[in-house]
């Protein structure tokens, strides 16, 4: 299991047309601009970037994030999962960079 201070420590740099992610600077781009993020909006960023070719389990993503168990009922992965959905939307609107699938949980799908 990976720690919550791993996951940006140990996510490559990513960049995907007008994004680039910067884990170990703290900040994700877009068009050069930083996009404002939290810590957690962008471990949960960087964590989906790092596995774009896969769909990850809302449970695979707490684990990763938080370090524990995702517990019954528990929705902070949705809730940060919209946030940066959200900023997106703003920066890039008409564009999908986070994509669900109901069931089975999250992917990095932004194709620019």
């Amino acid at each position: 299991m990976v720690a919550m201070t791993d996951v940006l420590e140990e996510a490559p740099r990513f960049r995907a047309g007008r994004i680039e992610i910067r884990p170990d600077q703290r900040t994700a781009l877009v068009d050069g601009r930083p996009l404002s993020l939290t810590v957690r909006e962008l471990q949960i960023l960087a964590l989906l970037s790092a596995q774009a070719d896969r769909i990850m389990s809302r449970e695979e993503v707490y684990e990763a994030i938080w370090g524990r168990p995702l517990a019954p009922g528990e929705r902070s992965v949705d809730v940060y999962v919209s946030r940066v959905r959200s900023k997106f939307a703003e920066a890039l609107p008409d564009t999908e960079v986070i994509q669900t699938h109901p069931g089975i949980g999250y992917n990095f799908c932004y194709q620019g």
